[in-house]
């Protein structure tokens, strides 16, 4: 008779456990909530995470890349909670289909420039006129940009070579980094004359001792409508800092790393 009761108890506690697992809410693991930012973003919300940390205590833990790639990996499941993208169509498309908590909001415009090594031939022109005649002269052998096909700042760089009439010429010189901070790092390793890299990236001090940058009109590229969003998943910790990224203290960090915030006008 005990022994009916034992094991009628330890099914009874075992289908309580299974029923939890499968049909309760998820598990967050522990730790920091993970926070998606486009490659743009990596001196900036840093910057902003480490005051964050200061003035609340909590703490988020930053992973950089492709805005496309990172969209792809919340599609398939990755378990972050808070998604800062540089193009506003992939955060958008995520509320569409139910992986997001809302249609987000938009923290930032982002800008392009070219830059250019030390002692590269090329001049660093915003127009990119010098950039037209050192590719038919010969005096460009490989030039850097994102990959159009995932990398929001890449496909704005085209954009803004076709707008200059150059890029059928310049397509066969491209080498492509999988986001623009690889970009950046390709543009100025000596193995290619230059780049069309973020604003943001060209302002870190790393960026400005190994060559100089110029901005490229706005106008020949689509915005960098740059939209941020809390996932299905996010904790309090994450919608924490999500609202702290649309206060001052972090505008003031987004400004003086060269974006342009949503409702100022965009300058040279």
């Amino acid at each position: 008779m005990l022994g009916r009761t034992v094991r009628r108890g330890l099914r009874f506690l075992l289908g309580c456990v299974v029923a939890l697992l499968v049909g309760g809410p998820p598990l967050h693991a522990a730790g920091p909530p993970l926070v998606a930012g486009a490659s743009d973003l990596q001196f900036a919300l840093t910057e902003i995470v480490q005051v964050f940390q200061k003035e609340t205590g909590s703490s988020v833990k930053l992973v950089f890349g492709s805005s496309g790639n990172f969209a792809r990996q919340i599609r398939q499941g990755a378990p972050f909670e808070l998604y800062l993208s540089a193009d506003e169509d992939y955060v958008l498309g995520l509320a569409r289909d139910g992986f997001a908590k809302s249609e987000g909001t938009l923290y930032a415009i982002g800008r392009i420039v070219l830059k250019v090594p030390n002692g590269s031939p090329l001049a660093a022109d915003g127009n990119l006129d010098d950039l037209v005649r050192a590719v038919r002269e010969g005096r460009v052998r490989r030039f850097a940009i994102a990959n159009p096909e995932h990398a929001p700042y890449g496909k704005r760089a085209e954009e803004a070579l076709r707008r200059k009439g150059i890029w059928e010429e310049i397509k066969p010189l491209l080498v492509y980094g999988e986001n623009v901070s690889q970009a950046a790092r390709f543009a100025t390793s000596g193995n290619a004359q230059g780049g069309i890299v973020a604003y943001s990236l060209a302002l870190s001090p790393e960026l400005k001792a190994v060559g100089t940058h110029a901005l490229i009109p706005a106008e020949w590229h689509a915005p960098l409508r740059q939209r941020m969003v809390l996932l299905k998943n996010a904790t309090p910790v994450a919608e924490r800092f999500y609202a702290y990224l649309q206060e001052e203290p972090a505008r003031a960090v987004f400004r003086r790393w060269g974006f342009v915030l949503p409702g100022e006008a965009v300058g040279e």
